[in-house]
């Protein structure tokens, strides 16, 4: 996976391949997909949820430029892997589920990875974690029709949003924050995630 997939594609962040070869990828994956644990493309977790492909996990945990003393949040945990990943870099993820049975399932399987710097919730990701926030880095893993402006408002300065945004077409975006009021922002490439449910659908 690391060889052909990630190195062997754009991945050159040696901080990501460490952490992509370091966390065991089959502690998240379903016993049924277990055989399919390191194939490169997202796989079923039931209910129509998915663990995303390895290559978009590196290339996302890259395109944020992630370091040892980065805060993250996390907007969809998903069963727990992306979180995984980034906390084998950075100092703590919090990371936000708006799927009940997908919270739990995250908290069991980052409990069996052992992973202690990752601080998960049930709720709604629309409205971020302002009672921890500024962060350095915000990632969302379900995408939105534009950006909500909470997750922008609880960068910090010089900080970095990354999801995917549209609706039938979606492109990786990825936010900087520049100064008080103002943004950087930039198209990565063509991506297809789930929507982002909840408060997301409202708003835009």
């Amino acid at each position: 996976m690391i060889e052909r997939q990630l190195r062997g594609r754009d991945i050159t962040d040696a901080k990501v391949l460490e952490a992509m070869r370091e966390e065991d990828r089959s502690l998240f994956v379903p016993d049924d997909m277990l055989e399919h644990t390191y194939e490169d493309r997202a796989l079923p977790i039931g209910r129509e949820q998915t663990i995303s492909q390895p290559y978009i996990v590196a290339y996302m945990a890259q395109a944020l430029r992630l370091g040892p003393e980065d805060v993250v949040m996390e907007v969809g945990t998903g069963c727990g892997y992306n979180a995984a990943v980034m906390s084998r870099i950075v100092k703590h993820v919090y990371s936000v589920e708006v799927i009940q049975w997908l919270a739990d399932l995250a908290k069991e399987n980052l409990r069996k990875a052992r992973i202690e710097n990752v601080t998960t919730r049930h709720g709604d990701g629309f409205g971020g974690w302002p009672e921890e926030a500024p962060f350095d880095a915000i990632i969302l893993t379900a995408a939105p029709p534009a950006i909500p402006e909470p997750l922008k408002q609880q960068l910090k300065i010089g900080g970095r949003l990354l999801a995917p945004v549209g609706n039938v077409m979606q492109s990786l975006v990825l936010l900087q924050r520049t100064g008080a009021d103002f943004f950087e922002e930039r198209k990565l490439l063509p991506v297809k995630f789930v929507p982002m449910t909840g408060e997301a659908q409202k708003r835009f």
